[in-house]
C-alpha cells in the first residue's frame, strides 16, 4: 500500500539533510557488512554489525515517527475532521508495524 498524496511539507523537512547523512551512514555500514561477507568474516563480528545497522535504521524510524506525530497529526488535529483521525490511525499501524519488525 502506497503513502497518500502529500499536499505539505512533510514534518522532517527541515532536518531533512540530517535523515539523508544518518542514511548515508548506514548506508555505509551495509556496504561494510558486504566487504565483511565477502572476506570471510566471523559470524558473531558479522551479525554485531547486523545489530548495529538495525539500531541505526531504529533511531532513523523513531526520529521521523517522532516527526510525524508533532508535526502531521499535529496539524490534523488541529485541523479537526475526519483527516485527524486518519493519521492517528496511520500512525498507529506505523508504530505496530515498527514494534514488530
Amino acid at each position: 500500500m502506497t503513502a497518500p498524496a502529500v499536499a505539505h511539507d512533510p514534518g522532517y523537512h527541515e532536518v531533512k539533510d540530517a535523515y539523508l547523512k544518518r542514511l548515508r551512514r548506514v548506508e555505509g555500514q551495509v556496504r561494510g557488512l558486504q566487504r565483511m561477507i565477502e572476506q570471510d568474516t566471523y559470524c558473531i563480528d558479522v551479525l554485531t554489525q547486523i545489530s548495529a545497522a538495525t539500531k541505526a535504521l531504529e533511531s532513523v524510524a523513531l526520529l521521523l515517527l517522532d516527526d510525524h506525530l508533532s508535526h502531521c497529526v499535529s496539524d490534523a488535529i488541529k485541523n479537526g475532521g475526519t483527516d485527524a483521525d486518519d493519521k492517528v490511525r496511520e500512525a498507529s499501524a506505523a508504530i505496530a508495524r515498527l514494534v514488530r519488525s
